[in-house]
Formats: structure tokens, C-alpha cells, sequence
């Protein structure tokens, strides 16, 4: 089962595909794909009501022909991300495996679909792409204690692309990274959320980056430094994780700021894929 949201940007409608590619409207049961539904035990009741035949079926499946393919949640209260969570990427990066988990935030609005547009800013020379394993929260998650309690509360999984600007996250930031990761279609999503029951382990996903149909990363979630329960357990210390919130929980080795591949240039074609979850493709485009 994968949950997609169908339709314009800000008018996305919330949707289920089945295990034969079907797709179903969600409107019988939820508004949208966000907190409240993800909390309010939304995936198992899509299920029953999957199951029962209750959907109305979808004659447009979303497949690039039609309707607009959006992120599969709606904009989240908060998006964060772990900095240099593969040992291999923080050597490309120039820096020494953390010692404990790096947080940094996007903002909210930089989510968009898999298969929009992402704008290269104004002034930018650095654009860089990052393939990365999104984890869904999916109910509140505070002082967890364990890696069981950490894997009970997501909600699912997706691919994420989590889109940087270097010169302006390294020169112009003063030490922090924000800007040059909040940059507007800095996050694209998707094109599916898949329920964390039907990913079998999450540490052992292969996720791979083409630029222009040119392999760039290829790797998997099994090199991560910190796995995704202590990801979740830990940052459950600092701060309160909140349903609906999307965990960014880092990128392999195989970026542009390696100096092994150029820069995004207008033009360029991303495409990114996971294991399970999905592919996406976005176009770059001068802001």
C-alpha cells in the first residue's frame, strides 16, 4: 500500500494505491495526508477501508500524464535533517564522522513533489543534489527510550531529496547551514509514503542519484553512522517530534561538492531512487 496526494499545487487530494497499482481516493475517510491523519490511526483505516471496498477508484493513476503527482504529505510543521550521517560522505565533505547525530532544519515550504520543478537561486553557483531516506513521524515522540519505542512512532517512510546550495550553506551562513537548505523547492518528496510495517528494515534500502542519466550515488542505508531508531530516540531528547514531521536522516557519498561531478546547472535532470519507495525526477530551473 502506498499513500500519494493527486492534484495542483495546494490542492492536492489525498489517495492509496494498492499492491496491483490501483489507485483510491482517500476523501471518504480524511481531508488530507497530514498529523491528524497519520495520528488518528489513518493508515490502519485506510487499510479496512481498502480492504471493504470502500474507495472510489481513481481512473488517473497520477503517472506524469495527468494529474500532478505532490509530496504524499502535506507541508509538515517541521523538516529536519542529519548532516553527514555516512561516514564516506562526511570524508567527501572534508570532515571527520560525528561523534553524535548533526541537526539541521529546512523550512517547511521548500517540501514539494517528486516530479517538480527545483529553482536554482538567484546568484547560486553550487547547487548540489542529496538522496535521502525521509522517515514520517507518526504520533508524538518525546524523552523516547528505546530503539522499539523510537520505530513505533513512524508513521512510514519516503524518498527525499534534500537539495543544497553550498556556497551559500558554507560562505553565507556564519556557521550555521539553513542557507543553503531552505531555498524555495529545496525538499522535493516522494512520490509515495509507504507505511513503515511493509518496509521489512529500513537499513537495508539501496539508494542511488542520476544526474542526466549519469549515475552519481549508489549506495545503502546500511552505511548510516546512526540508524533511523536512534536517529528518531535521539532527537526525541532535544525536542518533541510531532506526527506529520518529516526526518531527513542524511546522504551517501556522491555529491557535486565531492569535486568529483559539476555543480546543477538550469537545465539538468535529477533523478532519484530507493529501494520500495519509489523514483523521483525533477528538472533544475533558474529562479
Amino acid at each position: 500500500m502506498k499513500f500519494l496526494r493527486l492534484g495542483p499545487v495546494g490542492a492536492e487530494r489525498p489517495h492509496v494505491a494498492d499492491d496491483q497499482g490501483r489507485v483510491f481516493e482517500l476523501s471518504p475517510i480524511t481531508d488530507d495526508i497530514d498529523g491528524d491523519f497519520l495520528a488518528g490511526d489513518g493508515i490502519q483505516r485506510a487499510r479496512a477501508a481498502l480492504a471493504a471496498g470502500e474507495l472510489p477508484a481513481v481512473d488517473d493513476p497520477g503517472d506524469g500524464t495527468g494529474l500532478r503527482v505532490g509530496a504524499p504529505i502535506a507541508r509538515p510543521m517541521a523538516v529536519l535533517c542529519l548532516g553527514q550521517n555516512y561516514a564516506a560522505h562526511a570524508a567527501e565533505s572534508g570532515s571527520a564522522p560525528p561523534e553524535v547525530p548533526i541537526l539541521f532544519f529546512k523550512h517547511p515550504n521548500t517540501v514539494v513533489g517528486p516530479y517538480d520543478e527545483v529553482l536554482i537561486p538567484r546568484g547560486a553557483e553550487q547547487t548540489d543534489w542529496e538522496v535521502e531516506l525521509g522517515v514520517v513521524i507518526g504520533r508524538r515522540a518525546r524523552y523516547l527510550d528505546s530503539a522499539e519505542e523510537a520505530l513505533a512512532s513512524i508513521a512510514g517512510f519516503v524518498v527525499s531529496n534534500d537539495v543544497s546550495e553550498r556556497a551559500f550553506q558554507k560562505e553565507h551562513s556564519g556557521g550555521q547551514w539553513s542557507k543553503g537548505k531552505c531555498c524555495e523547492t529545496f525538499n522535493p518528496v516522494g512520490p509515495w509514503l509507504v507505511p513503515a510495517d511493509e518496509i521489512a528494515d529500513p537499513q537495508a534500502l539501496r539508494l542511488r542519484t542520476f544526474v542526466n542519466g549519469e549515475a552519481r550515488q549508489d549506495s545503502s542505508t546500511a552505511d548510516m553512522i546512526f540508524n533511523v531508531a536512534e536517529i528518531i530516540r535521539h532527537l526525541s531528547q532535544y525536542l518533541t517530534l510531532e506526527p506529520g514531521d518529516l526526518v531527513n536522516t542524511g546522504t551517501p557519498e556522491g555529491v557535486a561538492m565531492s569535486g568529483k561531478f559539476p555543480y546543477l546547472a538550469a537545465g539538468d535532470v535529477m533523478e532519484l531512487e530507493i529501494d520500495g519507495l519509489g523514483r523521483q525526477r525533477q528538472q533544475l530551473k533558474s529562479a
